[in-house]
């Protein structure tokens, strides 16, 4: 387990540094600013239409999920308000519009590149496969791959699931670890997909899988969700890490400038905590209390964001 986290502390710092040089690596001549506004493809056409598309999940609380009246709540949602108060300031429109448009775990890339949405705002893990055509905000948390299971089951790690079958939402970054974790110790596991979060719990619920892959706090965002903690149990080491961010079109300097000034700002005004706090930490708008205190890991890196004066005394 030492090494994991080991091996964690390494990807994540320089996962951070390739944020940090987000600015400068992800120039392209095709995403030039246009001449006529002054500004980059998207922040042009979000001037003119007075409006910026925010992508949402319907079941990743608490990062991005439906309050009882079915309106889009969430971490992550908050998040992209924030973004979205900074680039009315960088259009020069105070009162910019939001349009929120549903994506799923397996097209919300495809959302980005083909210009859907201006930003996805979900559980979206940012590693260098997804970075080479999308780009990420600075880190806002960090999970890792662990498994659901009934409470009376036997299973207590990956390896117990040899000849079992096991579910994963399709297009995570949970789908590759458990086809590497059963590759690894050769488990002959049944892995099958679902469209969402909430169908692959519906899939464990059923009795028709052993186990639910997918990232520890979304488990237990499930969890508290379904009111649920006497029926399942989330269990197993961590088989992967997955920071998380913002996700937003490549090429596009301005943009990320814009994203990246919007998470300085909260830092420097000491909001990033207190935010992760109201969702993780107090009672959630529908209800659920998740009691996940901020990691040291993630505090460190909201820290690093604070610009302010004192912070640098």
């Amino acid at each position: 387990m030492g090494q994991i986290l080991a091996r964690s502390r390494t990807s994540f710092c320089l996962w951070l540094a390739a944020c940090l040089l987000a600015p400068s690596l992800f120039v392209s001549a095709g995403f030039a600013q246009t001449a006529s506004e002054g500004l980059s493809p998207t922040l042009s056409a979000i001037k003119r239409t007075h409006t910026v598309r925010l992508g949402y999940r319907e079941s990743s609380p608490p990062f991005s999920f439906l309050d009882q009246s079915g309106r889009p709540i969430g971490y992550s949602l908050e998040l992209c308000a924030a973004i979205v108060e900074e680039i009315g300031v960088e259009v020069d429109d105070a009162n910019l519009r939001i349009d929120y448009v549903k994506v799923t775990s397996d097209d919300r890339i495809e959302a980005v590149l083909q210009n859907k949405i201006d930003l996805e705002c979900g559980s979206t893990t940012a590693n260098a496969e997804r970075g080479k055509r999308v780009a990420f905000s600075p880190l806002m948390f960090v999970a890792g791959t662990k498994l659901m299971v009934p409470k009376a089951s036997n299973v207590r790690a990956v390896t117990d699931l040899k000849g079992k079958t096991v579910v994963v939402t399709k297009g995570t970054t949970n789908e590759q670890a458990m086809h590497t974790a059963d590759k690894k110790f050769s488990l002959g596991l049944n892995i099958v997909t679902s469209p969402d979060h909430e169908q692959s719990y519906q899939m464990l619920a059923d009795g028709k899988a052993d186990a639910f892959a997918t990232d520890d706090i979304l488990l237990s965002g499930l969890i508290a969700r379904h009111k649920a903690q006497d029926k399942f149990r989330v269990t197993g080491d961590y088989l992967s890490y997955d920071p998380y961010g913002i996700m937003f079109r490549k090429g596009e300097p301005q943009l990320t400038a814009v994203v990246d000034r919007t998470f300085r700002k909260l830092g420097s005004n000491q909001d990033l905590i207190p935010l992760y706090n109201k969702w993780f930490v107090a009672r959630l708008p529908t209800g659920e209390r998740l009691n996940v205190p901020i990691s040291l890991q993630l505090e460190e890196a909201f820290k690093s964001m604070d610009d302010s004066a004192s912070a640098n005394n």
